[in-house]
């Protein structure tokens, strides 16, 4: 089943209609790889660095703006390293937010389209809201492999050989 990205405009700078083409490829290309519950969805609040930096220092301590912060509605990551999460039963699999201008500067860093990195963005926080972590290395290597093979699939190459700092 393929992902509904329902996405809500905080700031002007975010090219809306850009983002929805870019999020039905990504819905495509996990449907191919990945099990979804019936009619998934997910918020995607696009923002800028200000907000994301007050959302990180309220929900994770860090005072930094940051590309991507995501809340699952359920827990599915498993105990042990280097398994996959559970599968998401909830149709509705969280929320995600989004920096413009930190997002933009590491595309500029990195030499990489703005539309190459939103996708890999808008992916990996999908996977964070399915359970998939990389903070451990054992489960960095799964969601690393699962976001280089879906990008692939769109002819994105992996952005963990471009710019290692962009994870």
């Amino acid at each position: 089943m393929s992902i509904n990205f329902q996405f809500v405009a905080e700031y002007s700078r975010w090219d809306v209609k850009n983002l929805e083409k870019i999020a039905g490829r990504i819905s495509e290309a996990i449907n191919t790889q990945l099990q979804l519950p019936r009619n998934s969805s997910a918020v995607v609040l696009l923002c800028n660095d200000a907000k994301i930096q007050k959302l990180n220092r309220e929900f994770r301590g860090n005072d930094t703006a940051t590309n991507i912060l995501s809340w699952p509605c359920e827990d599915l990551k498993v105990a042990t390293a280097g398994q996959r999460p559970k599968l998401a039963v909830n149709p509705e699999l969280g929320d995600i937010a989004m920096a413009f201008e930190v997002c933009f500067s590491e595309a500029s860093a990195g030499h990489v389209k703005l539309s190459d990195h939103l996708s890999h963005l808008l992916l990996h926080g999908t996977l964070h809201l399915l359970g998939y972590d990389h903070i451990e290395h054992a489960d960095a290597i799964i969601m690393e492999a699962i976001e280089i093979d879906i990008l692939a699939k769109l002819c994105i190459s992996s952005p963990y050989t471009i710019n290692d700092e962009i994870q």
